[in-house]
């Protein structure tokens, strides 16, 4: 005859590994990415967050409350930073230098290095974080509201054209756009130009004639000169430049790979089809680029 009794030591084993789960939830936390920063706050957990980046604060306003250390980024961490926070856990994220690593190794806290690159590893970051701090439901609740906003513009534009849209996240070089940022440009209707996190050729983009630009440089906030770009580049005769769909989305709504993205989405919809979405925060316009501006770059 079967025995049932296992069944009680396996519930016992249970409750124990719940136990210890418990007992090793990290308490303090230094934030080294601005991405980690939303999503604890996100998830309702950022009273753990002891230190963070000055960057962190551009995205998630409460943390300059004063009460927290702000420390080095994940390229310039300091190991007697860290330690002095008496932290037991660090995130940071790629890309950052060997020298960076060796230091928050050194400071003696558990690290997380996070390398999203598309929307499926940023659902993946959140769930990760939400379970170290032992907030894995509330994680999944973000993870489920930003698929479902995600779906929502998918689902409004579906029946539309698809304009063709180069979306940069540098400059000089010229860098195209994150994997996630061209996955939200599918989501928002448009047809996503050159290869994600790739350097371009400024005649190359003058070659695939884009019908919207948009410009979301890292660290510049909306602060991209766009008459400038678009004049030095020779642009101006772009059919977005013609039509005058030039645009700048704030840096930490594209490039800060969190809950934020949705209002980076937000952003590109209105941009790519402004018939069915409306204008939104953090978003800037130009329909045209001044004579003046060209003739600058001419001489």
């Amino acid at each position: 005859m079967r025995s049932d009794k296992p069944k009680p030591e396996r519930t016992l084993a249970s409750g124990k590994i719940k136990i210890m789960l418990k007992d090793h939830i990290v308490r303090r936390i230094v934030c080294l990415q601005p991405s980690a920063t939303v999503i604890l706050d996100a998830i309702r957990e950022l009273d753990r967050v002891v230190a963070c980046t000055k960057y962190c604060a551009d995205v998630v306003p409460a943390v300059s409350d004063g009460s927290r250390v702000i420390l080095n980024d994940s390229w310039t961490a300091d190991a007697s930073q860290i330690a002095a926070t008496h932290a037991d856990f660090v995130i940071a994220s790629v890309p950052y230098q060997e020298k960076a690593v060796i230091e928050i190794l050194k400071s003696g806290a558990a690290f997380l290095g996070l390398a999203p690159k598309s929307l499926k590893d940023v659902y993946s970051d959140i769930a990760i974080i939400a379970g170290v701090v032992g907030a894995s439901e509330r994680g999944e609740n973000v993870i489920s509201s930003m698929q479902k906003r995600i779906t929502e513009v998918r689902d409004r534009v579906s029946e539309s054209p698809r304009p063709r849209v180069f979306c940069e996240e540098w400059g000089k070089p010229l860098i195209a756009s994150q994997t996630w940022v061209a996955e939200l440009v599918d989501t928002a209707g448009g047809e996503f130009l050159g290869e994600p996190g790739r350097t371009v050729e400024v005649d190359e983009i003058l070659r695939l004639d884009p019908e919207v630009i948009i410009a979301a440089w890292c660290g510049a906030g909306d602060r991209v000169p766009l008459e400038k770009i678009i004049a030095g580049r020779g642009w101006e005769q772009t059919s977005a430049a013609r039509a005058g769909r030039i645009f700048c989305v704030r840096d930490e709504f594209l490039n800060t790979p969190a809950p934020t993205l949705l209002q980076g989405l937000d952003c590109l919809a209105f941009a790519i089809h402004p018939e069915l979405f409306p204008s939104t925060k953090g978003i800037r316009q130009i329909t045209g680029v001044s004579t003046s501006a060209v003739e600058d770059f001419a001489r």
